[in-house]
């Protein structure tokens, strides 16, 4: 990669960090961006985890100087995930060409889909809180029903080894899934599951490095362009206090999404 075209992604990587706060799905931006600039596909996938692996630290620094943590079962979900990474990773290191747009491609449309349901049942909700508040009493972790306790945890464990398959083959989209696991199987509420979210991604994103490094499928130059961009956008993401916008952004990410997987699909 040129000098301008790394400073180009730095700028895109902004964009996607504040994205990943605000909207979600940062990724399904920077990566077609990556591939529309000539990179190959399985060096623009073992590239862009070096940016995610920034941003994900910095996320635990903030959750953690906000007084949210809890590591003992970040680290627990984040050890079950490591066995999926390194097939999934491998896996995603074969993946290169025309192959690799097209999965990438579906994968964007069907991340798409995900998040326009997810954001009408976020606003089915807000016109009955009365429900949510009621939800989330009675999904407590802390119940006294420990049995269904330990089959939520259980399973949440589980499910994360398909985490981890995913997010080591392509990642784009993984925190969605991520989300449906913690928040819908285990019952954690929405501030605790993005919590435990970013440890997770970080913990195996630094084994899907270490395979796709091995097999030098990554521009460590461009890596660190990506990384110093990714890391900003998500400080100022995280600082934005202002909602106003946020239905603007995902018309934006979701148009954005669309046109780039069209184009994949025809590359």
């Amino acid at each position: 990669m040129d000098l301008w075209q790394n400073l180009l992604l730095a700028g895109v990587g902004i964009i996607a960090g504040i994205l990943n706060v605000l909207a979600g799905g940062g990724s399904l931006i920077l990566m077609p961006t990556m591939i529309f600039l000539g990179m190959p596909g399985a060096t623009t996938n073992g590239t862009a985890r070096v940016a995610i692996l920034g941003q994900n630290v910095t996320a635990i620094a903030g959750f953690r100087q906000k007084g949210f943590s809890d590591f003992r079962l970040s680290f627990s979900l984040a050890l079950c995930a490591i066995p999926g990474t390194f097939l999934g990773a491998f896996l995603g290191t074969k993946l290169s060409g025309v192959w690799f747009n097209r999965v990438l491609a579906v994968v964007m449309l069907g991340v798409l889909v995900t998040m326009i349901l997810g954001e009408r049942k976020k606003k089915k909700s807000k016109r009955n809180p009365e429900n949510d508040v009621k939800s989330l009493d009675q999904n407590d972790l802390e119940a006294k029903d420990s049995i269904d306790q330990r089959r939520r945890l259980t399973t949440g464990h589980f499910l994360m080894v398909l985490v981890g398959f995913y997010g080591g083959f392509i990642q784009a989209g993984v925190g969605f899934i991520i989300i449906a696991i913690i928040n819908n199987v285990m019952k954690l509420d929405l501030l605790r599951t993005n919590m435990h979210k970013v440890f997770i991604v970080a913990i195996y994103t630094v084994f899907a490095i270490g395979i796709f490094a091995w097999e030098g499928k990554i521009d460590w130059i461009t890596g660190l362009f990506l990384m110093a961009g990714m890391s900003l956008g998500g400080w100022i993401g995280s600082h934005l206090a202002v909602s106003k916008g946020d239905s603007f952004i995902r018309a934006v990410l979701y148009t954005a999404i669309v046109c780039m997987s069209i184009r994949l699909l025809l590359m």
